[in-house]
């Protein structure tokens, strides 16, 4: 028998004959699943006879042997460490109580008592368990490491995957574009039921929609022009693991029918073929749309929402958990020394200008700007100045560093400046000569450099800058060993 609100049982630990009658017949009328003990019985029980993982809530009664109330609360903090306790009566020793016993009675229940006085220590129950599952949320980090942030938000999205990932259920991810909907969907196929088998990815936006019935569900040879042989769907091939359905808001109308119709009756047929197939798989779907707006407006069907929207996940924007900045930041330059990139490094200042940046492109953004400046600073420091324009939200902090250079003795002289190579004379010829070549191949590297910076590394704008073709511009990069973006 399933408990209400979520309460998978009851324990009750009494000693008054008087009341134990009642208390069977109320939990019993409440279809509430109870276990029931003396306080004798408790004490002396193991877990064979006691499920301790399933209560959440103990309705503890007094005993007529002298057995203190810290006993036994010592006692349930050892077999039953996650249980809110409920007291039957009023207990004079909860004032004398240690913080850390006291903390776990939630309050007292009269006896007799009615369905309501009953239904609000059920759900004073259930907040204090997840309140308690929020103060050990160390434990849920570990099993979701490469979900990257220790803020408020993401926690809340750890929570929600560690209620639904052994639960073969389907799942909506919701949330701005780069906001890591698939690194979600990863996550919870990982430590689901069905790890050992396949994740299978597919962007319904990104597939014409003539073909995307065949990629779902495969075609038999001669099934449409351009057939010329048998081909699996995404479907086949996610057997007995997850289909992951990303953009799940840009699926035309016409295929949410035959998705709706999978769904329901876990079976499909092959564009072409008559034989049947099974679906055993897990859906797990994703949208950065308002589907409930969708749906208003006829653009969605609000069966298939339904049958989608099982558990709902919403992914928290960027700038919503800026604390996460740093941490995000260190494990994209981990990932880009792993690919062989040199490492970057970033000013304070630097790090204060982005935390100011408003994120539109989410995680997706920071990456790519990350990527860029590991690729235009190898191994360097990066300040406020050496951010592309658009994140630069503070001042800098020292702008004499890039202040040109300036000879006395000819006011006319014209020099290169450029941040962390040293500023250059372009006519003054050193007393000792000058390598000209090398001198002219410098300066040219250097003006590459921050045109392509200027343009956040779009080589076609950079080349208009610099007044050349754009295949000279990359033959000078090749030239010089400066990375394409």
């Amino acid at each position: 028998m399933v408990g209400m609100l979520g309460m998978s049982s009851l324990l009750v630990i009494d000693d008054d004959l008087s009341r134990q009658d009642f208390l069977k017949s109320a939990l019993s009328f409440f279809d509430q699943n109870y276990q029931f003990f003396g306080l004798v019985d408790w004490l002396q029980s193991t877990d064979e006879v006691r499920d301790p993982s399933e209560a959440k809530l103990v309705l503890l009664g007094q005993s007529e042997l002298p057995i203190s109330l810290e006993k036994l609360l010592r006692d349930l903090q050892v077999k039953m460490p996650h249980c809110a306790v409920v007291t039957l009566g009023k207990w004079d020793e909860l004032s004398e109580l240690p913080d850390d016993l006291g903390a776990s009675c939630i309050g007292e229940l009269p006896t007799p008592f009615d369905y309501q006085q009953l239904l609000d220590m059920l759900h004073k129950a259930q907040l204090f368990n997840q309140q308690r599952l929020a103060g050990e949320q160390s434990g849920v980090d570990g099993l979701f490491s490469s979900l990257v942030g220790a803020s408020k938000p993401m926690a809340k999205v750890r929570r929600a995957m560690a209620q639904v990932a052994s639960r073969d259920v389907n799942v909506l991810i919701t949330g701005e574009s780069g906001t890591g909907k698939e690194v979600v969907a990863r996550n919870l196929h990982e430590h689901s039921i069905r790890k050992d088998g396949p994740f299978v990815p597919i962007n319904c936006g990104a597939i014409p929609a003539d073909l995307l019935e065949s990629e779902l569900f495969g075609h038999e040879k001669g099934a449409f022009t351009g057939a010329v042989s048998s081909r699996p769907g995404r479907f086949e091939m996610a057997e007995g693991g997850t289909l992951f359905l990303d953009e799940i808001g840009d699926m035309p109308l016409p295929m949410q029918v035959k998705l709706l119709r999978v769904l329901q009756e876990r079976k499909f047929e092959r564009i072409g073929g008559t034989k049947t197939l099974e679906a055993d798989i897990r859906v797990i779907a994703a949208t950065h749309k308002d589907l409930e707006s969708m749906i208003e407006t006829g653009e969605f069907r609000e069966d298939l929402y339904y049958r989608l929207n099982v558990f709902p996940i919403e992914m928290p924007p960027l700038r919503e958990r800026v604390e996460d900045l740093s941490a995000l930041m260190d494990e994209l330059l981990g990932r880009l020394a792993v690919q062989g990139f040199e490492r970057v490094r970033l000013q304070p200042s630097a790090i204060q200008s982005l935390l100011a940046h408003p994120w539109p492109g989410n995680v997706r953004e920071l990456s790519n700007l990350i990527e860029r400046l590991a690729i235009m600073y190898p191994n360097g420091v990066v300040g406020v100045s050496e951010l592309p324009p658009r994140f630069q939200h503070v001042e800098e902090p020292n702008p004499e560093r890039y202040q040109e250079s300036v000879v006395e003795e000819d006011e006319g002289v014209s020099v290169m400046p450029h941040a962390g190579l040293a500023q250059v004379a372009l006519d003054l010829l050193p007393d000792d000569g000058i390598d000209l070549k090398s001198h002219l191949e410098t300066i040219e590297k250097a003006l590459i450099e921050q045109a392509l910076s200027r343009c956040e590394g779009v080589v076609a704008r950079a080349a208009d800058i610099l007044q050349i073709r754009r295949t000279t511009l990359v033959e000078k990069m090749r030239k010089y060993g400066i990375q394409r973006k």
